[in-house]
């Protein structure tokens, strides 16, 4: 199998090489084109872990929170 960068398309749902599509429409590059053909379902799982991260979670509501002690330019 061919080795070098590989790129899954997003316009055109296929794995391609490095002389394809303009890279904005592109995810990778992937070292083989067995992982550039798998991006979509690892996109997915990175977003799932993301989303579910407690460091990113917005599930507190910020009026509820009490206020950070210390200096700040927006502070009162």
């Amino acid at each position: 199998m061919a080795q070098g960068d590989w790129y899954y398309c997003l316009d055109h749902h296929t794995v391609e090489p490095y002389e394809g599509c303009r890279s904005a429409t592109r995810l990778g590059p992937y070292p083989t084109a067995a992982e550039a053909a798998d991006a979509i379902e690892k996109a997915v799982q990175r977003n799932e872990e993301w989303e579910n991260d407690p460091r990113f979670s917005d599930d507190e509501d910020e009026d509820d929170k009490e206020p950070e002690e210390g200096w700040g330019p927006f502070r009162h």
